[in-house]
């Protein structure tokens, strides 16, 4: 029997008596990172990267959670378990798991890019490799993160000369906290949605620093807005609360904005090509550098992906999960046109 299996609760592994990531309540999970999809209420315990346990917490509540440092080995009866860095997000990581010679990684979500706040991607020799395939099609190329938020503040200076706001919309853990530390603080006051702000001090809590910003209140003098970077979730385009910052300009950051037309469907001024996960030459790259035979795709173009590893000669094959990479930062009808292609 394999090490690891695929359940109806999450992928588990029999020999630790552990779940990695799952989506239904369990004795003990082993959490890859802090975003919602991966790290779910309900489990008994959790183990997490240190530096995933301030926003867990902050989301999940008083839980039973416990730290480990990245590349610190521990034994699950018998099973020799290590975090290692993913590159996703604070405290993201992938799991490797060995016993008696068969060596599992469960990466998660990750990206190859430097982004200056997540630890780097590590690759990991393993025999076996389960990896993502949000963006696992050729269309998807990412240009280095300087060119990008260079692009970012000059579009914020363009508006803050013109007496127009900037709300620049992204997931409020990993997005958000990117967005921010490369922003050029020079050009105006910088602002966050309370939900950003609750994330940030949770990530204060793990040694994060950030720019000087404001979190959004009803104590803020609203001419200070005019000119002013405003960072919120996507959930804030359309709602009353964006409305206290006319005159505004929008713009929404992901790797959905790859897509033809996917701008102007998400109803905004500006989309920026801006994603934490990998592109497909970082996927390419990531799966290579593992040296893994045998590949588990996940979450995305999975069935495409996993055809085209077959063709490199890998034994690649889909894995059915409740993992959503970065499809709820851009809205069902860019979900729709990405399940038809």
């Amino acid at each position: 029997m394999a090490l690891i299996t695929f359940s109806s609760k999450g992928i588990y592994c029999k020999q630790a008596g552990i779940y990695i990531d799952p989506w239904k309540p369990v004795k003990r999970a082993l959490i890859t990172h802090a975003h919602a999809d991966h790290s779910r209420p309900g489990m008994k315990s959790y183990l997490a990267h240190t530096d995933s346990l301030p926003v867990m917490r902050h989301r999940l509540g008083e839980v039973d959670i416990e730290g480990i440092a990245y590349k610190k080995t521990i034994d699950l009866n018998g099973v020799k378990v290590s975090f290692h860095p993913a590159g996703h997000a604070p405290g993201s990581a992938q799991i490797r798991l060995e016993y008696k010679g068969e060596i599992w990684v469960i990466s998660g979500d990750y990206k190859l890019g430097k982004d200056g706040l997540s630890a780097p991607f590590e690759p990991v020799k393993c025999n076996h490799f389960v990896t993502e395939s949000t963006f696992g099609l050729p269309i998807y190329k990412w240009k280095p993160q300087d060119e990008i938020m260079a692009d970012i503040n000059g579009w914020w200076a363009e508006n803050n000369s013109m007496g127009f706001a900037s709300v620049m919309l992204g997931y409020s853990f990993g997005k958000a906290q990117r967005i921010l530390a490369n922003l050029d603080p020079s050009i105006g006051e910088i602002f966050v949605h309370g939900a950003i702000h609750n994330t940030n001090l949770a990530l204060e809590m793990a040694g994060y620093s950030f720019p000087e910003n404001t979190y959004v209140n009803s104590e803020v003098d609203k001419s200070r807005y005019k000119g002013a970077m405003i960072i919120a979730p996507p959930s804030a385009l359309g709602s009353p609360w964006i409305r206290q910052f006319k005159p505004y300009k929008v713009a929404t950051a992901s790797g959905w904005m790859a897509l033809r037309g996917a701008r102007r469907r998400r109803n905004v001024d500006k989309g920026f090509i801006l994603s934490d996960h990998a592109d497909f030459e970082e996927l390419n790259t990531a799966v290579a550098e593992t040296g893994a035979e045998n590949i588990f795709v996940t979450h995305g173009y999975s069935t495409v992906y996993s055809k085209w590893l077959r063709t490199k000669g890998l034994n690649a094959k889909v894995v059915e999960t409740e993992y959503e990479g970065e499809l709820s930062e851009i809205g069902e009808s860019v979900n729709k046109e990405k399940e038809g292609e």
